[in-house]
């Protein structure tokens, strides 16, 4: 579930990426453009409430998959116990049996998907704790870009291929200024 969920953010991340590569050679015809780069993953990793964010993001995680993991401990002990019974059981028994390993079963999956499938728990926290601080981001790098008059700027940390970028470009740590991180 997770791996489809970070299978369709790669490729949102690529389409995004592809469409903004196309606006940008399409317009930078027209007329000459003022454009910085930022690394938003750099000045995340600056700042000390992204790092305490992702700390609890973390500790959530951690207890949500400790729960499931005594679940499937659980299930797996159900399921021994059934293999070393099943030839002594009836076949009323072995069908009730296999009925509360299947209802098992179903519940390790919907908790599953209730704390780590896509709109889960792990994804509301993340929204919830995360989300303030990108905002806060993107209010400096508007205000940065309003301030110097950048016609885009350019994120390179979410899968935009620059092979070459004069440092002189990369405005991240202008942004860290205006959001009050000293560097």
């Amino acid at each position: 579930m997770l791996n489809t969920i970070l299978r369709n953010l790669r490729y949102l991340v690529i389409m995004r990426t592809l469409l903004i590569i196309l606006f940008l050679f399409f317009t930078a015809t027209l007329h000459a453009q003022r454009y910085a780069i930022i690394d938003t993953k750099y000045i995340l990793e600056k700042l000390p409430d992204y790092k305490s964010a992702n700390s609890k993001i973390g500790e959530f995680a951690e207890a949500w998959q400790q729960e499931i993991d005594l679940l499937q401990a659980d299930l797996d002990k159900m399921y021994r116990e059934l293999e070393g019974e099943r030839a002594m059981l009836t076949p009323e028994l072995l069908k009730k049996r296999e009925d509360e390993i299947y209802n098992k079963e179903k519940q390790i999956r919907d908790l599953q998907r209730k704390r780590f499938g896509y709109e889960g728990d792990y994804f509301r926290k993340k929204q919830e704790l995360v989300k303030p601080i990108q905002e806060k981001v993107f209010n400096a790098v508007q205000k940065l870009a309003g301030e110097k008059m950048y016609d885009f700027v350019l994120d390179k940390s979410e899968g935009i291929t620059i092979i070459f970028a004069d440092p002189k470009l990369d405005k991240s740590d202008d942004v860290l200024k205006i959001l009050g991180i000293k560097l």
